[in-house]
């Protein structure tokens, strides 16, 4: 882990490769979703979703990002799916368009064949491409992962952290974004992916269609690999 320290390291005493442009007029901003879907006929079924994102923006020479989600979905009154996360993040500006990030990661699925995934990652990412109708960001590290599997199995490993952000303006009203996040170890390996529309309906008020898959290599017997999510949220941002 002498590559991590030396990463922590440089994520504190950076200032002489950062910029420091001034603050945002509002450094918190953040976004609270509510969706629910249910159906009646030969088939019941219900599915609820809530989400909640904040950005602290301190003059972009430090990022601070929460969130949190929680999924779940029931057929004729039994749960199909269960899902909840959460996660914080650090970014330290490192260069231009590059920064220094520190993470972690809390994970609960049922259904995926790990009860709990947590993580705590560090690295290097940096802006690709930055328009006014484009983003793309990549970014690489190094960390570690507990996993407790549904038999109770409980897993530690060193992990390599991979991660990919787009968002690009459909129009004025409309944003697409894709994320992805790889998570790689001797024991599994994880990916997520989110695609998400977001339509402005009016004032803070926005409309959005995600679907989000979760991947586990290597699962007990009888489990599925990938999980997948739809979902459709009413948005309100801060």
């Amino acid at each position: 882990m002498r590559i991590a320290t030396v990463i922590v390291v440089c994520l504190l005493s950076a200032p002489a490769l950062a910029q420091n442009p001034a603050p945002p007029a509002d450094p918190l901003v953040g976004t609270v979703a509510l969706g629910y879907l249910a159906t009646s006929g030969n088939t019941d079924s219900t599915n609820t979703n809530a989400s909640f994102k904040a950005i602290w923006d301190r003059g972009r020479l430090w990022v601070h990002n929460w969130s949190a989600l929680a999924i779940s979905a029931r057929t004729n009154g039994v749960k199909t799916a269960s899902a909840e996360a959460a996660g914080y993040k650090a970014q330290r500006a490192f260069g231009t368009n590059g920064y220094l990030f520190g993470t972690g990661n809390w994970r609960q699925d049922e259904f995926s064949g790990y009860d709990r995934q947590s993580t705590e990652a560090v690295g290097y990412g940096r802006k690709l491409v930055m328009t006014d109708r484009q983003l793309l960001t990549v970014e690489g590290g190094l960390g570690r992962k507990q996993s407790t599997v549904n038999d109770g199995t409980k897993l530690d490993e060193t992990i390599l952290h991979g991660g990919l952000d787009y968002q690009i303006h459909l129009g004025e009203n409309s944003l697409f974004t894709q994320k992805l996040l790889l998570e790689v170890g001797d024991e599994n390996r994880y990916t997520e992916s989110t695609s998400a529309i977001k339509a402005k309906i009016r004032g803070n008020l926005a409309l959005v269609a995600s679907y989000v898959i979760k991947s586990n290599s290597d699962v007990p017997v009888g489990i599925e690999n990938t999980d997948r999510f739809t979902a459709i949220s009413l948005e309100y941002g801060f």
